[in-house]
């Protein structure tokens, strides 16, 4: 199901002067219209699949660790390194002048005013160790290429291990292998199931233990699957109550944010700001307002929380 191409167009244009007043940036000189929409999210859907049948049929049986990124357990693997630059190349072969921010290789700047915000395998450790939870996450942004001041405007999380693909173009919809996607009702925290993720860090490994170990009682259940684009993902299309977590990088969040919020999700941070590496709490508004509330007062986006 699809949106007629006039009220597509209307609503993204109207989401871009709404993201503008909350003061985030359109980007120079970008004119998101839907012709412009359609492109970027093919080109985000393509991308991730093909990178993602690039991950799925290079994958050995033991997968090597390439090197480590903040601590000695947060790995990267070659295939990590392969799937951004085929990324990268495909991207850069069709819009030569946009710009691209990978985990691996950082950003090139562009001069279009679209940057593509790209995780080669989210889940890099479940991918390391042979389980299904991984993905590729493919998005295009305007504006300055950080979770606070952009606005996504294409998306595509690829999960490789059983195919299914999520996608959202800015006031298009969301979408699970073209079915259109809707976050469940708010329902009460006793009754919500909470997905969730941890940092690499020691002492945010502790921090964040104490969060759910306070939480733990008061939800009906907490999923930790090791790919934070799935678990947003997951709240687009119901399987999830709500998410919560802090760290997430750009990559982790761009694709999966658009998604969620394209499927009905409020997808923000605490005390005001935006989702961002601080935290990022995504689920339907009502619920969001409740377990941020709890977050809040549990000190959550502290390294010594309270309690």
């Amino acid at each position: 199901m699809t949106q007629p191409q006039d009220q597509s167009q209307d609503q993204s244009q109207d989401q871009m002067r709404e993201h503008d007043e909350r003061g985030g940036a359109a980007g120079p000189g970008v004119d998101v219209d839907a012709e412009l929409l359609a492109e970027l999210g093919a080109l985000a859907s393509e991308a991730a699949r093909a990178a993602g049948a690039l991950v799925r049929d290079g994958r050995p049986r033991q997968v090597a660790v390439a090197a480590t990124k903040s601590s000695a357990v947060d790995v990267v693997t070659a295939m990590d390194l392969a799937s951004e630059a085929l990324l990268r190349r495909l991207i850069l072969e069709r819009r030569p002048d946009d710009g691209i921010l990978g985990e691996e290789e950082g950003l090139l700047a562009g001069s279009s005013g679209v940057t593509w915000v790209i995780d080669p395998i989210d889940g890099t450790v479940n991918y390391l160790y042979g389980l299904p939870a991984y993905a590729v996450s493919v998005a295009a942004v305007v504006g300055e290429p950080t979770p606070e001041a952009w606005t996504v405007v294409a998306a595509c999380v690829h999960h490789v291990a059983d195919g299914r693909t999520w996608t959202a173009t800015l006031g298009g919809g969301a979408y699970e292998d073209g079915r259109r996607l809707q976050v469940n009702d708010a329902v009460p925290l006793s009754a919500s199931l909470l997905g969730t993720g941890f940092g690499y860090l020691v002492e945010r490994r502790r921090a964040q233990g104490r969060v759910v170990a306070d939480l733990l009682p008061r939800v009906r259940d907490i999923r930790r699957m090791g790919s934070a684009a799935i678990d947003l993902c997951h709240v687009a299309a119901g399987n999830l109550d709500l998410y919560y977590e802090r760290g997430l990088q750009p990559w982790d969040l761009a694709a999966a944010s658009l998604v969620a919020r394209e499927a009905g999700a409020s997808v923000q941070g605490l005390r005001g700001r935006a989702a961002s590496e601080a935290m990022t709490v995504a689920g339907p508004e009502p619920s969001v307002r409740e377990l941020v509330a709890l977050l809040e007062e549990l000190g959550a986006d502290e390294d010594h929380p309270i309690g």
